[in-house]
């Protein structure tokens, strides 16, 4: 039941950001690591020029044994279990269990020459992130004569933007014209948001690759079960 309050702004869109303290040391290592990876898979360095857009398997978790590399991933588990926590507030039984992150893909992604990656949701998850690892400075991204601001940036999109074609726009639904959000890619920086919130990284061009880190993320109580009601009496 609802407060009895004159205004009630529903269903949320929870986005956690937060920066990553070892960064400057930690991110260059990963950056070599990465750019030799996609040269061995593209079929070594007689296939170069290597492509402007190129995504790894997902399969991260297991294939790169570094300390950089555990150094970033404890980081990464750490923050999203803290955004989801912070999420459910309210939602979960008071005496919530203990909980099980379950990372379901970790891949790379590096992007140049105006390349991009379209609109898109993730599934067979409940949150999904993105940690940069490398681009352009902040003014000289934003200084591209085509794209601009945009350059390389994260854009997601709101729930209610595939509502908005077609319909009738005045004052009234001004808060509805907002539809979507740029974040822009800061070394450093990781956006964890809800797997089914679509977004699309931008078109980049710039002096360094832009370079991240995407995963997916499950969330399961710590008793085998995902069913909230089996934990109210506890």
């Amino acid at each position: 039941m609802l407060p009895p309050d004159p205004l009630h702004p529903l269903w949320h869109t929870p986005l956690g950001v937060h920066r990553f303290a070892q960064a400057e040391a930690v991110n260059p290592v990963l950056v070599r690591v990465f750019q030799t990876l996609r040269i061995t898979e593209a079929g070594g360095p007689s296939a170069q020029p290597a492509p402007p857009f190129y995504a790894s398997r997902d399969d991260l978790l297991q294939r790169i044994q570094l300390p950089e590399w555990e150094q970033l991933i404890r980081f990464l588990v750490d923050r999203v279990r803290e955004t989801v926590v912070l999420a459910n507030q309210g939602a979960w039984p008071e005496a919530k269990p203990g909980l099980q992150l379950a990372l379901r893909g970790i891949w790379f992604q590096i992007a140049n020459q105006g390349s991009h990656h379209d609109v898109h949701t993730h599934g067979n998850c409940s949150w999904s992130g993105v940690y940069c690892l490398q681009v352009d400075p902040p003014e000289q991204r934003r200084a591209h004569p085509v794209l601009g601001a945009s350059n390389g940036v994260t854009r997601f999109y709101g729930p209610h933007f595939n509502r908005l074609g077609g319909a009738a726009m005045d004052f009234g639904n001004a808060y509805l014209q907002n539809a979507h959000l740029d974040m822009a890619p800061v070394p450093g920086q990781l956006v964890v948001f809800p797997s089914w919130l679509a977004h699309q990284a931008m078109p980049y061009h710039g002096q360094l690759d832009r370079v991240i880190v995407s995963f997916n993320v499950s969330i399961h109580a710590a008793g085998g079960t995902d069913q909230l009601h089996a934990y109210s009496h506890v």
